[in-house]
C-alpha cells in the first residue's frame, strides 16, 4: 500500500469501528475500568541495557566481579557474665576497577548499644532490637591496626552507629589485598532482635551467637559500598571468603557451628566421637548425647574449658551455638553427587520429644535432600539446627529455631530456615535492601519441599487466593520492593514473605507452567551461586530462560501494588447467519493488574468445560468476548472458579441464567 492510501483507509477503519462497535463497547464498559493496557505492557520497563558486568540475559557478564573477605576469628565464650571477646583477622581483596580510598565494616552487636540509632527507632513491643532489655550492649573495639604484606598501613577510623570506616591515606589498588586486625567484646543480649541470645533451660544457658564479629561491607557495581545501617528488620549483605574460627568455651558444653567441625577429637568423649563417625554413615538418628546423658557428667571431658575449632569455606557468614544443656543427634545427608553431609540437631531436654525436635535430624536431612535435588547442592559439610529462644533464623549453614514449637511447626520452621542456604546464602542477593528476594522465594520453595515430605505429612492446602487478595490491597500495605526497615514491621510478613512467595507459585502454576519456571528459575540460581545478583537481574533471568515478556508481573505485583478484577460482564447467544451456533462471554479486567483468563462454562447437562485465556488478552483490551461454541443450553459461567488468581472482587465472577 502506497502512502496516499493510508489515510482514506484508516478513516474506514475507524468509522466501521466506532459505528459497527459502538453498542457492544457501551455494553462491555458499563462499569468503569481502571485498567490501562498501555502502562501495564509498556516496552519500556527496562531502563538499562546489559552490559559487561551484568548482562542482559539476566546472567553475570563476562567482566562481573565482587570482592572477597577471609577471617580468622579466635573467641571465648565467658558464660558467668554473658559476655563474648574475640579476635578477628580479615583479608580483603579489591577485585574491582576501583581505587578505594577507605573501607566500610559493619558493627550489628552496635544496635543493641543504648544510645544507637535504631534503638531510638525500634518501638515498644518490637520483635527487633534487645526487646526492652536494659542493655548495656554494643562493640568494644581495641587494638585495629592494619597492614599490607606485612607492612603497616596508615589509617583513620570513625565508628558511626553500626558501621565503621577505615579512612587510607593510601587508595587500595585493583586487585590489591589488605588485612585488618582488631580485638572485639560485646554483652550478649537475652534476646537480639530475635536472631540471636542466650535461653535459661533447666539444664543450663543455650547461647546462640550470631553476628558476632566485624564484618566487610559489599562494595558492588551497583552503588559502590552497601552501608545502610543495621536496625533489626533489614537482615544482611556480605561478601563471600573463607572463614577459619575456634571458640572456647567450658568443658561442659558442646558447642556446634557453621562449616565443619576440625577436631572432634578434641571436644567429645571416646563415646561421642564414636557415634559421630557412625552418624556420618547412617540414614537414621544416632544420638551423639542422648537425653538421660544430658545430667551425666561423664558425657562430656574432665576440663575447664574447651577449644572447638571450625571451618567454612565459600561462605557470607558464620554462627555458633553453645551449652551444656544440649541433647544431640545426627545423621547422614546424601547429596545428589553422590558426596555426603552431617545432619545434626541440638535441643535442651524441654524440646526434645517426638512431636518436637527428637525429629529434628529427621527434617534436617529431608530437607537439605529436597532442595539439593531440586534446585542446587548443598555446599556445606553440616546442617545444623538449634533448638532456642530465638523463633527463627538462618545463617550458612546453622540456623536457630524456636524451642516451643511442635508437631508441623517444627517441621516448618526448620524446612523454611534451610531453604535460607540457597537464599541468601547461597545466591547472595542484598537483604537489607532487597528482603523479598530471600524471604519471599524462600516461602515459595518451601511449599514445594512441605509437599514432597514424608508424603505429604504437612502439605499444605490450596489457598483462596480471592481471600489472599483482600489482604493484599489493604492501603496500609507497602509496596515489596521497599526496604524492610522502611515498612510497617506488621506488614513485614505479607510484604517480604507471603507476596512474592505466591506471586512465584502464580507465575508457576498459572503463567509459565512447572517446566518453564522451574528451569528459569534453576538457571539463576546456578548462574548467581556465591554472587551477588539485584531485582533487575532476577527479572530478566526468568524472562530469558522461560521466554515470555514478564515486565507486566514484576511491574504490578513487586513494584507497584496494583489489584486485579476480572469480571464477568454479559452472556449472550451468538449467531451465525441466524443460526445459534453457541454463546458470546463478556469479559472485562477493571482494576490495574492483568491476569490470564479461566473461565468455568456449565451446561445443561451438568458438563463442565474450561476455557483459558493468556495474559496477553488484555495486551490491547480492557474487555473482550470469548466465544463459546456448543450446541447444549450454556447455565453458569465462573471466572477463576478454582480461587488461583488473586481477585479482589470475586462478586463480579459469574453469571447464571
Amino acid at each position: 500500500m502506497n502512502r496516499s492510501n493510508i489515510r482514506p483507509f484508516l478513516v474506514l477503519i475507524l468509522v466501521l469501528f466506532f459505528g459497527l462497535n459502538s453498542q457492544s463497547y457501551a455494553q462491555q464498559t458499563a462499569e468503569a475500568s481502571k485498567y490501562d493496557p498501555h502502562a501495564a505492557f509498556s516496552p519500556l520497563f527496562y531502563t538499562h541495557n546489559g552490559n559487561e558486568f551484568r548482562s542482559a540475559s539476566g546472567y553475570p557478564g563476562p567482566k562481573y566481579w565482587q570482592n572477597r573477605a577471609d577471617y580468622n576469628i579466635v573467641s571465648v565464650l565467658d558464660d558467668n557474665s554473658n559476655t563474648l571477646s574475640g579476635t578477628v583477622t580479615i583479608s580483603y581483596k579489591n577485585n574491582s576497577p576501583d581505587h578505594l580510598p577507605f573501607l566500610w565494616l559493619q558493627l550489628d552487636q552496635n544496635l543493641f548499644a543504648p544510645d544507637s540509632r535504631g534503638a531510638s527507632l525500634i518501638p515498644s513491643g518490637s520483635r527487633y532490637g534487645s526487646r526492652g532489655e536494659k542493655l548495656n550492649g554494643g562493640y568494644s573495639i581495641k587494638g585495629l591496626n592494619v597492614t599490607q604484606k606485612n607492612k603497616a598501613v596508615k589509617f583513620t577510623s570513625i565508628i558511626e552507629d553500626t558501621r565503621m570506616q577505615i579512612r587510607l591515606d593510601q587508595p587500595l589498588a585493583p586487585g590489591a589485598e589488605i588485612t585488618m586486625k582488631m580485638d572485639f567484646s560485646f554483652l550478649i543480649p537475652i534476646n537480639g532482635s530475635d536472631r540471636m541470645g542466650h535461653l535459661t533451660t533447666k539444664n543450663g544457658e543455650i547461647y546462640t551467637i550470631a553476628q558476632w564479629f566485624p564484618r566487610m561491607s559489599v562494595y558492588d557495581d551497583i552503588v559502590g559500598w552497601n552501608t545502610l545501617p543495621y536496625w533489626g528488620a533489614g537482615e544482611f549483605y556480605c561478601e563471600f571468603g573463607n572463614v577459619d574460627f575456634t571458640v572456647n568455651a567450658p568443658a561442659s558444653h558442646l558447642v556446634m557451628g557453621s562449616g565443619e567441625l576440625l577436631n572432634p577429637e578434641e571436644v567429645f568423649t571416646p563415646t561421642q566421637l564414636k557415634r559421630w563417625n557412625a552418624a556420618k554413615n547412617s540414614d537414621t538418628k544416632i544420638a551423639i548425647r542422648s537425653e538421660a546423658e544430658v545430667t551425666d557428667p561423664a558425657s562430656r571431658p574432665s576440663k575447664d574449658r574447651l577449644t572447638w575449632k571450625f571451618r567454612m569455606e565459600n561462605t557470607r557468614d558464620v554462627a555458633w551455638a553453645s551449652s551444656k544443656a544440649f541433647v544431640l543427634d545426627a545423621a547422614r545427608i546424601n547429596l545428589p553427587s553422590g558426596k555426603k553431609a552431617l545432619a545434626v540437631s541440638a535441643q535442651p531436654v524441654e524440646s526434645n520429644g517426638d512431636d518436637a525436635y527428637g525429629r529434628g535430624v529427621e527434617y534436617v536431612k529431608a530437607s537439605i535432600e529436597h532442595y539439593s535435588k531440586k534446585w542446587l547442592e548443598y555446599p556445606y559439610p553440616m546442617a545444623v539446627n538449634i533448638a532456642a529462644n530465638v523463633s527463627g533464623m538462618e545463617y550458612p549453614g546453622i540456623v536457630f529455631c524456636g524451642w516451643k514449637a511442635k508437631k508441623g511447626s517444627v517441621w516448618g520452621v526448620i524446612d523454611h530456615e534451610f531453604g535460607h542456604t540457597w537464599f541468601p546464602m547461597i545466591v547472595g542477593s542484598n537483604e537489607r535492601k532487597f528482603g523479598w528476594m530471600d524471604e519471599g522465594f524462600n516461602t515459595f520453595i518451601n511449599g514445594l519441599s512441605s509437599a514432597e515430605f514424608n508424603n505429604g505429612e504437612y502439605k499444605k492446602g490450596a489457598v483462596n487466593m480471592h481471600a489472599v487478595a483482600k489482604a493484599f490491597a489493604n492501603p496500609e500495605l507497602e509496596h515489596v520492593m521497599l526496604a524492610p526497615d522502611a515498612m510497617r514491621e506488621k506488614n513485614i510478613g505479607i510484604n517480604l514473605y507471603y507476596k512474592p512467595g505466591m506471586g512465584l507459585e502464580i507465575l508457576r502454576n498459572q503463567v509459565l507452567g512447572a517446566d518453564r519456571f522451574d528451569y528459569a528459575f534453576k538457571k539463576y540460581i546456578e548462574e548467581w551461586a556465591f554472587k551477588h545478583p539485584t531485582p533487575f537481574d532476577f527479572f530478566r533471568s526468568m524472562e530469558n530462560a522461560a521466554g515470555e515478556d514478564l515486565a507486566w508481573f514484576w511491574k504490578g505485583w513487586i513494584i507497584e501494588n496494583w489489584k486485579m478484577d476480572q469480571a464477568i460482564t454479559g452472556v449472550t447467544v451468538s449467531k451465525k447467519d441466524n443460526v445459534a451456533d453457541g454463546y458470546n462471554i463478556e469479559i472485562a479486567n477493571l482494576e490495574k493488574m492483568p491476569m490470564p483468563v479461566h473461565l468455568t462454562i456449565t451446561l445443561k447437562s451438568g458438563k463442565k468445560e474450561v476455557v483459558k485465556l493468556p495474559v496477553d488478552v488484555w495486551m490491547r483490551n480492557t474487555n473482550w468476548t470469548v466465544h463459546f461454541p456448543t450446541n447444549e443450553e450454556v447455565v453458569s459461567v465462573v471466572i477463576d472458579a478454582d480461587k488461583n488468581l488473586p481477585d479482589v472482587n470475586p462478586d463480579n465472577n459469574s453469571w447464571s441464567k
